[in-house]
């Protein structure tokens, strides 16, 4: 097996933090934060396979502490939330967590959906199948995620990289909101559909910004999203 993958569980609650461990500890190396600002200098100082974060502690907020992380880091993390509120839920989505569990949890699923982020990041780490998509001033370099528009970076969240990727990879294939859910998010919550909305817009106007010669993402109304390129014989 080598090495256990390490995972690091932040939240203010003792009992919380022992209940997870008990059920994730025979499978992984568990190491554990009890807020926010410990959860990131130990982030900066280690490296970790997964976090597990609680969205409500008192000093910092999981959210705050997602988002401070998405600045610097790729880590998949999976948000524990006791609020069943949809709104919440497309939040932690929308500023980057990968997938979330509502309090209180099975902790069979707790170990499915640890185990599903761990072997997607291991997924995408090892695919870097094509190395780079040009299409006329839009470059997507796979191993170092980064987007180019003219030769110059545009920043984009891990999600937002995940959605230009695939619809840039599978330039004919017409994508549903939920396949989109299914393959980045790893949920089909028809609830959440409005997270692909809100990255499309993004992803659209950092492009336009940048000052991209066309719209790569064309809405297929009733339908999803499909990747355009340019007419060439425009």
């Amino acid at each position: 097996m080598g090495m256990k993958d390490k995972i690091l569980i932040v939240d203010d609650e003792g009992n919380m933090r022992n209940l997870i461990k008990i059920h994730l500890l025979p499978h992984f190396m568990i190491e554990e934060a009890s807020n926010g600002k410990e959860a990131l200098e130990k982030v900066n100082k280690h490296h970790y396979q997964l976090l597990i974060l609680d969205v409500m502690m008192p000093d910092m907020t999981g959210w705050e502490v997602c988002e401070k992380i998405r600045e610097k880091k790729n880590i998949p993390i999976l948000m524990l939330t006791a609020l069943a509120d949809v709104k919440d839920r497309v939040h932690g989505l929308n500023i980057g967590a990968d997938d979330y569990l509502v309090k209180p949890f099975d902790p069979q699923e707790l170990l499915a959906r640890v185990q599903a982020l761990l072997r997607r990041a291991a997924e995408s780490n090892n695919k870097d199948e094509k190395g780079t998509i040009s299409i006329s001033d839009l470059t997507i370099i796979t191993s170092s995620r980064q987007v180019l528009i003219k030769g110059e970076e545009v920043e984009l969240t891990p999600k937002e990289f995940d959605l230009i990727h695939l619809l840039a990879t599978n330039q004919k294939q017409v994508y549903t909101r939920e396949i989109l859910l299914n393959s980045i998010w790893n949920t089909n919550n028809v609830l959440d559909v409005r997270t692909v909305d809100t990255h499309v817009k993004n992803v659209r106007e950092k492009f336009r910004k940048k000052g991209l010669s066309f719209n790569p993402i064309k809405t297929v109304w009733g339908v999803g999203y499909i990747f355009q390129a340019p007419d060439r014989l425009a």
